[in-house]
């Protein structure tokens, strides 16, 4: 990538005068860290005019590993072995430290792409903790579920997914709880009310519906899709 391109990236279109020469000071410390990981950073990271070429291939990246046990798991699921796809998601996951490219997010160009990586991250939850309740672990998911969620958060799926570990688990005023904070939230920061698929489970939770007591996902759905 040429020089020109890293500091718009960098700067926004408003790059400061010394521009040039803060951006070998970041590349220089950027092979300094690498160095300090055992990489060959060298090989890594080359002066290629007009500016700098990053060898990378295969698993050298983190978020290659995590795409590739993506695909795994799904291919794991498409073959009707839930448990192990729901491994390889917890393999997945587990590559995460904290928000993806969190020392960068002060730069328009790596916000928007660290938010596209977190999304995945909550896709790949998202899938495991359906094929947890599938399989009937819904009591070993109360705990981590709970440990995403902050006070004001408005993750409908995620809450949908506790409503009916915490109902299995036979806590279901802590399940129709879950539903009020949820919606509270949403009210107060949003001005929106729960989405139809979250007001069909509360609903459901309420009536005791047969089908929320069934570990199968396709009995779940329809309860959603009523």
């Amino acid at each position: 990538m040429s020089s020109g391109r890293l500091i718009e990236a960098l700067w926004s279109g408003t790059p400061p005068q010394t521009a040039s020469t803060a951006l070998h000071v970041y590349v220089s410390k950027l092979r300094k860290h690498l160095s300090a990981l055992d990489l060959d950073a060298a090989a890594l990271i080359t002066t290629q005019p007009p500016g700098y070429r990053l060898r990378l291939v295969g698993c050298d990246l983190d978020v290659y590993e995590f795409d590739r046990l993506l695909g795994a798991a799904r291919e794991c699921r498409q073959a009707g072995d839930r448990e192990k796809a729901s491994q390889t998601l917890d393999r997945a996951i587990s590559l995460w430290r904290g928000q993806a490219l969190e020392d960068l997010r002060g730069i328009p160009a790596f916000e928007s792409l660290g938010r596209r990586l977190d999304e995945r991250r909550s896709f790949a939850h998202e899938q495991r903790f359906e094929l947890e309740l599938e399989l009937g672990n819904h009591k070993a998911l109360v705990g981590e579920i709970y440990s995403l969620l902050d006070d004001r958060s408005t993750w409908e799926n995620l809450y949908a997914y506790l409503m009916v570990a915490l109902y299995r688990s036979g806590r279901t005023a802590e399940a129709l709880a879950t539903y009020s904070r949820v919606r509270r939230n949403l009210v107060e920061d949003h001005g929106i009310e729960p989405a139809p698929r979250l007001q069909r489970l509360q609903h459901a939770i309420l009536t005791h519906a047969p089908a929320l007591d069934d570990c199968g996902a396709d009995q779940l759905v329809g309860v959603l899709a009523a």
